[in-house]
Protein backbone atom coordinates (compact mmCIF):
# COMPACT_ATOMS: atom_id res chain seq x y z
CA UNK A 1 0.00 0.00 0.00
CA UNK A 2 1.02 3.48 -0.98
CA UNK A 3 2.24 5.88 1.39
CA UNK A 4 -0.62 8.21 0.36
CA UNK A 5 -3.28 5.60 -0.63
CA UNK A 6 -2.83 4.59 3.50
CA UNK A 7 -2.50 8.51 4.98
CA UNK A 8 -5.53 9.49 2.67
CA UNK A 9 -7.95 6.49 4.22
CA UNK A 10 -6.72 7.44 7.21
CA UNK A 11 -7.31 10.69 7.80
CA UNK A 12 -11.08 9.38 6.08
CA UNK A 13 -11.29 7.06 8.29
CA UNK A 14 -10.79 9.52 11.26
CA UNK A 15 -13.41 12.18 10.05
CA UNK A 16 -16.36 9.22 8.88
CA UNK A 17 -16.09 11.21 5.38
CA UNK A 18 -14.62 11.49 2.30
CA UNK A 19 -14.34 14.09 0.00
CA UNK A 20 -14.45 13.81 -4.28
CA UNK A 21 -10.85 15.20 -4.05
CA UNK A 22 -9.80 12.25 -1.69
CA UNK A 23 -11.51 9.82 -3.72
CA UNK A 24 -9.40 11.34 -7.01
CA UNK A 25 -6.33 10.39 -4.92
CA UNK A 26 -6.95 7.46 -3.24
CA UNK A 27 -7.90 6.52 -7.11
CA UNK A 28 -4.90 7.65 -8.51
CA UNK A 29 -2.79 5.45 -5.33
CA UNK A 30 -4.42 2.82 -5.56
CA UNK A 31 -3.68 2.22 -9.52
CA UNK A 32 -0.07 3.74 -9.11
CA UNK A 33 1.12 0.40 -9.83
CA UNK A 34 -1.41 -0.78 -12.41
CA UNK A 35 -3.32 -2.98 -9.49
CA UNK A 36 -5.29 -2.83 -6.23
CA UNK A 37 -3.29 -4.57 -3.40
CA UNK A 38 -4.96 -7.23 -0.87
CA UNK A 39 -3.68 -4.33 2.06
CA UNK A 40 -5.53 -1.44 -0.21
CA UNK A 41 -8.46 -3.75 -0.79
CA UNK A 42 -8.94 -4.16 2.76
CA UNK A 43 -8.18 -1.02 3.78
CA UNK A 44 -11.39 0.33 1.32
CA UNK A 45 -13.58 -2.34 3.30
CA UNK A 46 -12.49 -0.68 6.48
CA UNK A 47 -12.85 2.71 4.69
CA UNK A 48 -16.42 1.80 4.02
CA UNK A 49 -17.48 0.79 7.16
CA UNK A 50 -16.34 4.09 9.00
CA UNK A 51 -18.22 6.55 6.50
CA UNK A 52 -21.60 7.90 7.49
CA UNK A 53 -22.37 9.38 4.20
CA UNK A 54 -21.37 7.14 1.50
CA UNK A 55 -21.83 8.95 -1.96
CA UNK A 56 -22.82 7.55 -5.07
CA UNK A 57 -18.93 8.73 -6.68
CA UNK A 58 -17.58 6.80 -3.67
CA UNK A 59 -20.01 3.37 -3.90
CA UNK A 60 -18.46 3.66 -7.61
CA UNK A 61 -14.88 3.99 -6.99
CA UNK A 62 -15.11 0.97 -3.98
CA UNK A 63 -17.20 -1.20 -6.11
CA UNK A 64 -14.69 -0.26 -9.45
CA UNK A 65 -11.46 -0.92 -7.24
CA UNK A 66 -13.04 -4.20 -5.33
CA UNK A 67 -14.42 -5.86 -8.65
CA UNK A 68 -10.94 -5.07 -10.17
CA UNK A 69 -9.22 -6.62 -7.00
CA UNK A 70 -11.21 -9.81 -7.10
CA UNK A 71 -10.81 -10.28 -10.87
CA UNK A 72 -7.36 -9.53 -11.48
CA UNK A 73 -6.19 -11.26 -8.89
CA UNK A 74 -6.64 -14.75 -10.09
CA UNK A 75 -5.77 -17.05 -12.59
CA UNK A 76 -7.40 -17.00 -14.80
CA UNK A 77 -8.58 -13.99 -14.73
CA UNK A 78 -12.06 -13.05 -14.45
CA UNK A 79 -12.38 -16.77 -11.87
CA UNK A 80 -13.51 -15.81 -8.14
CA UNK A 81 -11.72 -18.53 -6.56
CA UNK A 82 -12.89 -20.73 -3.12
CA UNK A 83 -10.33 -18.17 -1.37
CA UNK A 84 -11.51 -15.17 -2.46
CA UNK A 85 -14.90 -16.37 -1.56
CA UNK A 86 -13.69 -16.80 1.41
CA UNK A 87 -12.16 -13.62 1.60
CA UNK A 88 -15.58 -11.37 0.46
CA UNK A 89 -17.76 -13.19 2.22
CA UNK A 90 -15.75 -12.97 5.88
CA UNK A 91 -15.20 -8.84 4.79
CA UNK A 92 -19.00 -8.26 3.99
CA UNK A 93 -20.80 -10.68 6.77
CA UNK A 94 -18.89 -9.46 9.48
CA UNK A 95 -21.85 -8.91 11.50
CA UNK A 96 -24.17 -11.44 10.31
CA UNK A 97 -25.35 -9.42 7.24
CA UNK A 98 -25.22 -7.12 4.63
CA UNK A 99 -25.01 -3.72 6.09
CA UNK A 100 -24.28 -1.19 3.47
CA UNK A 101 -25.53 -0.67 -0.67
CA UNK A 102 -21.99 -0.52 -1.64
CA UNK A 103 -21.19 -4.09 -0.55
CA UNK A 104 -24.33 -5.73 -1.76
CA UNK A 105 -23.34 -3.50 -5.81
CA UNK A 106 -20.19 -4.65 -5.11
CA UNK A 107 -21.73 -8.46 -5.56
CA UNK A 108 -24.39 -7.04 -8.09
CA UNK A 109 -20.86 -5.97 -10.45
CA UNK A 110 -19.01 -9.34 -9.53
CA UNK A 111 -22.07 -11.49 -10.74
CA UNK A 112 -22.10 -9.43 -13.91
CA UNK A 113 -18.53 -9.11 -15.31
CA UNK A 114 -17.15 -12.75 -13.13
CA UNK A 115 -16.88 -15.40 -15.65
CA UNK A 116 -17.19 -17.84 -12.95
CA UNK A 117 -18.03 -17.73 -9.64
CA UNK A 118 -18.42 -20.41 -6.49
CA UNK A 119 -22.11 -21.95 -6.84
CA UNK A 120 -21.40 -20.97 -2.93
CA UNK A 121 -21.03 -16.98 -3.39
CA UNK A 122 -24.29 -16.98 -5.52
CA UNK A 123 -26.36 -18.91 -2.65
CA UNK A 124 -24.64 -16.18 0.00
CA UNK A 125 -25.81 -13.53 -2.26
CA UNK A 126 -29.19 -15.22 -2.46
CA UNK A 127 -29.76 -15.64 1.17
CA UNK A 128 -28.98 -12.27 1.85
CA UNK A 129 -31.54 -10.76 -0.36
CA UNK A 130 -33.70 -13.37 1.18
CA UNK A 131 -32.95 -12.34 4.51
CA UNK A 132 -33.63 -8.60 3.48
CA UNK A 133 -36.76 -9.10 2.57
CA UNK A 134 -38.43 -11.12 5.06
CA UNK A 135 -37.09 -9.02 8.19
CA UNK A 136 -37.92 -5.56 6.45
CA UNK A 137 -34.14 -4.82 7.84
CA UNK A 138 -31.20 -4.04 5.10
CA UNK A 139 -29.48 -1.01 2.86
CA UNK A 140 -32.16 -1.16 0.36
CA UNK A 141 -34.70 -0.16 3.10
CA UNK A 142 -33.82 3.40 3.26
CA UNK A 143 -30.91 3.22 5.09
CA UNK A 144 -31.96 -0.18 7.32
CA UNK A 145 -35.40 0.87 8.73
CA UNK A 146 -37.70 -2.13 9.34
CA UNK A 147 -40.86 -1.96 7.59
CA UNK A 148 -41.66 -5.71 7.33
CA UNK A 149 -41.85 -8.24 5.14
CA UNK A 150 -42.35 -7.22 1.57
CA UNK A 151 -39.91 -6.79 -1.86
CA UNK A 152 -38.96 -3.64 -3.51
CA UNK A 153 -38.21 -2.80 -6.88
CA UNK A 154 -34.18 -2.36 -6.18
CA UNK A 155 -34.77 -5.65 -4.18
CA UNK A 156 -36.42 -7.32 -7.41
CA UNK A 157 -33.68 -5.93 -9.57
CA UNK A 158 -30.72 -7.16 -7.33
CA UNK A 159 -32.77 -10.96 -7.40
CA UNK A 160 -32.95 -11.22 -10.67
CA UNK A 161 -29.45 -10.13 -11.11
CA UNK A 162 -28.26 -13.29 -8.88
CA UNK A 163 -30.76 -15.54 -10.20
CA UNK A 164 -29.80 -15.25 -13.77
CA UNK A 165 -26.73 -14.18 -14.03
CA UNK A 166 -24.63 -16.18 -16.26
CA UNK A 167 -20.96 -16.75 -14.25
CA UNK A 168 -22.32 -19.67 -12.18
CA UNK A 169 -22.05 -23.28 -12.80
CA UNK A 170 -25.20 -23.32 -14.13
CA UNK A 171 -25.28 -20.37 -16.34
CA UNK A 172 -28.85 -18.45 -16.65
CA UNK A 173 -29.95 -21.26 -15.21
CA UNK A 174 -32.19 -21.10 -11.98
CA UNK A 175 -32.16 -23.97 -9.57
CA UNK A 176 -34.25 -26.24 -7.24
CA UNK A 177 -32.72 -25.12 -3.89
CA UNK A 178 -33.41 -20.89 -5.67
CA UNK A 179 -36.67 -21.46 -6.72
CA UNK A 180 -37.77 -22.75 -3.17
CA UNK A 181 -36.20 -19.43 -2.17
CA UNK A 182 -38.57 -18.03 -4.49
CA UNK A 183 -41.68 -19.64 -3.17
CA UNK A 184 -40.54 -18.78 0.51
CA UNK A 185 -40.13 -15.00 -0.21
CA UNK A 186 -43.81 -15.45 -2.28
CA UNK A 187 -45.26 -17.06 0.66
CA UNK A 188 -43.69 -14.29 3.02
CA UNK A 189 -44.92 -11.07 1.35
CA UNK A 190 -48.62 -11.90 0.07
CA UNK A 191 -51.03 -9.58 0.56
CA UNK A 192 -47.98 -7.11 0.96
CA UNK A 193 -47.30 -3.86 -1.03
CA UNK A 194 -44.89 -5.13 -2.89
CA UNK A 195 -42.75 -4.44 -6.44
CA UNK A 196 -44.94 -4.28 -9.77
CA UNK A 197 -41.80 -6.38 -10.52
CA UNK A 198 -41.86 -9.11 -8.38
CA UNK A 199 -45.21 -11.53 -9.95
CA UNK A 200 -43.29 -11.40 -12.98
CA UNK A 201 -39.89 -12.12 -11.29
CA UNK A 202 -41.52 -14.52 -9.72
CA UNK A 203 -43.33 -16.45 -12.48
CA UNK A 204 -39.95 -16.27 -14.93
CA UNK A 205 -37.41 -17.69 -12.01
CA UNK A 206 -40.02 -20.77 -11.22
CA UNK A 207 -40.58 -21.66 -14.80
CA UNK A 208 -36.96 -21.20 -16.20
CA UNK A 209 -36.20 -24.02 -13.56
CA UNK A 210 -39.08 -26.38 -14.70
CA UNK A 211 -39.06 -25.51 -18.41
CA UNK A 212 -35.83 -23.72 -19.72
CA UNK A 213 -33.63 -25.22 -22.06
CA UNK A 214 -29.79 -24.73 -21.06
CA UNK A 215 -27.17 -25.32 -24.20
CA UNK A 216 -24.49 -22.84 -22.95
CA UNK A 217 -21.70 -24.68 -20.87
CA UNK A 218 -18.94 -21.98 -19.49
CA UNK A 219 -15.09 -22.87 -19.99
CA UNK A 220 -13.59 -24.56 -17.00
CA UNK A 221 -10.84 -22.61 -14.83
CA UNK A 222 -8.11 -25.65 -16.23
CA UNK A 223 -9.53 -24.72 -19.63
CA UNK A 224 -9.23 -21.20 -19.08
CA UNK A 225 -6.29 -21.11 -17.72
CA UNK A 226 -4.55 -22.76 -20.72
CA UNK A 227 -5.95 -20.28 -23.30
CA UNK A 228 -4.63 -17.49 -21.04
CA UNK A 229 -1.20 -19.06 -21.25
CA UNK A 230 -1.63 -19.26 -24.76
CA UNK A 231 -2.90 -16.27 -25.57
CA UNK A 232 0.20 -14.70 -23.06
CA UNK A 233 2.72 -16.47 -24.85
CA UNK A 234 4.59 -13.81 -27.77
CA UNK A 235 6.83 -16.02 -29.27
CA UNK A 236 7.29 -16.58 -33.02
CA UNK A 237 5.15 -20.01 -32.84
CA UNK A 238 2.11 -18.27 -31.85
CA UNK A 239 2.14 -15.65 -34.91
CA UNK A 240 3.14 -18.69 -37.36
CA UNK A 241 -0.26 -19.72 -36.30
CA UNK A 242 -2.03 -17.47 -36.14
CA UNK A 243 -1.35 -16.99 -39.94
CA UNK A 244 -2.30 -20.72 -40.49
CA UNK A 245 -5.60 -19.84 -38.74
CA UNK A 246 -5.89 -16.98 -40.90
CA UNK A 247 -5.16 -18.93 -43.99
CA UNK A 248 -7.82 -21.88 -43.15
CA UNK A 249 -10.96 -18.60 -42.39
CA UNK A 250 -9.76 -17.68 -45.92
CA UNK A 251 -10.41 -20.77 -47.31
CA UNK A 252 -13.47 -21.97 -45.26
CA UNK A 253 -14.70 -18.45 -46.53
CA UNK A 254 -14.13 -19.21 -50.15
CA UNK A 255 -15.31 -23.03 -49.83
CA UNK A 256 -19.04 -20.94 -48.32
CA UNK A 257 -19.28 -18.94 -51.41
CA UNK A 258 -18.80 -21.50 -53.28
CA UNK A 259 -21.27 -23.85 -51.92
CA UNK A 260 -18.82 -26.25 -50.90
CA UNK A 261 -19.74 -28.21 -47.60
CA UNK A 262 -17.27 -29.19 -45.29
CA UNK A 263 -16.28 -32.18 -44.31
CA UNK A 264 -18.41 -33.99 -41.32
CA UNK A 265 -20.34 -31.00 -40.69
CA UNK A 266 -23.62 -30.94 -39.15
CA UNK A 267 -26.16 -30.25 -42.11
CA UNK A 268 -28.57 -26.81 -40.93
CA UNK A 269 -31.44 -27.88 -41.08
CA UNK A 270 -30.46 -31.41 -38.95
CA UNK A 271 -29.56 -29.10 -36.34
CA UNK A 272 -32.22 -26.80 -36.50
CA UNK A 273 -34.87 -29.98 -35.77
CA UNK A 274 -32.48 -31.83 -32.74
CA UNK A 275 -32.38 -28.06 -31.24
CA UNK A 276 -35.90 -27.64 -31.68
CA UNK A 277 -36.65 -31.30 -30.08
CA UNK A 278 -34.27 -30.50 -27.01
CA UNK A 279 -36.03 -27.13 -26.56
CA UNK A 280 -39.16 -28.86 -26.92
CA UNK A 281 -38.58 -31.38 -24.38
CA UNK A 282 -36.85 -29.17 -22.43
CA UNK A 283 -40.22 -27.21 -22.01
CA UNK A 284 -41.93 -30.11 -20.81
CA UNK A 285 -42.89 -30.24 -17.32
CA UNK A 286 -41.71 -33.66 -16.24
CA UNK A 287 -43.73 -35.84 -13.49
CA UNK A 288 -40.84 -35.01 -11.24
CA UNK A 289 -41.19 -31.50 -11.54
CA UNK A 290 -44.93 -32.09 -11.59
CA UNK A 291 -44.62 -33.29 -7.97
CA UNK A 292 -42.44 -30.94 -7.31
CA UNK A 293 -44.25 -27.85 -8.28
CA UNK A 294 -47.55 -29.29 -6.46
CA UNK A 295 -46.14 -29.63 -3.47
CA UNK A 296 -44.92 -25.92 -3.82
CA UNK A 297 -48.37 -25.14 -4.12
CA UNK A 298 -50.28 -27.41 -1.61
CA UNK A 299 -47.55 -26.08 1.08
CA UNK A 300 -50.29 -23.28 1.97
CA UNK A 301 -52.91 -25.16 1.12
CA UNK A 302 -54.32 -22.14 -1.48
CA UNK A 303 -53.61 -21.32 -4.49
CA UNK A 304 -52.68 -17.37 -4.96
CA UNK A 305 -52.60 -15.11 -7.45
CA UNK A 306 -48.75 -15.10 -8.15
CA UNK A 307 -49.31 -19.28 -8.22
CA UNK A 308 -52.21 -18.79 -10.74
CA UNK A 309 -49.77 -16.72 -12.91
CA UNK A 310 -47.13 -19.59 -13.11
CA UNK A 311 -49.77 -22.26 -13.61
CA UNK A 312 -51.19 -20.20 -16.65
CA UNK A 313 -47.31 -19.56 -17.96
CA UNK A 314 -46.62 -22.59 -18.20
CA UNK A 315 -49.39 -24.56 -19.25
CA UNK A 316 -49.27 -21.72 -22.39
CA UNK A 317 -45.54 -22.66 -22.61
CA UNK A 318 -46.26 -26.20 -23.05
CA UNK A 319 -48.78 -25.47 -25.80
CA UNK A 320 -46.04 -24.06 -28.41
Amino acid sequence: MTYQFRALADQAMADGAITSDEILALRRGGWSDGRIEPAEAEALFVLNDRLAVRTTEWVDFFVEALVEFLLAGNAPRGFISEAQTDWLIARIDRDGSIDTMAELDLLAKLFDKAERIPDRLKSYALGQMEQIVLTGNGPTRDGGSVDGARITDTECRFLRRFLFSFAGDGPGAVSQVEAELLFRIKDATLGAPNSAEWSKLFVQGVANHLMAWQAFHPLSEERATALDAFMSDNTPRIGAFFGRMAKADIASGASRVLGFGCKGAVPADKYGAEHDAEVGAARTVTETEDAWLQGQIDGDRALDDLETALLRFIAEEERR
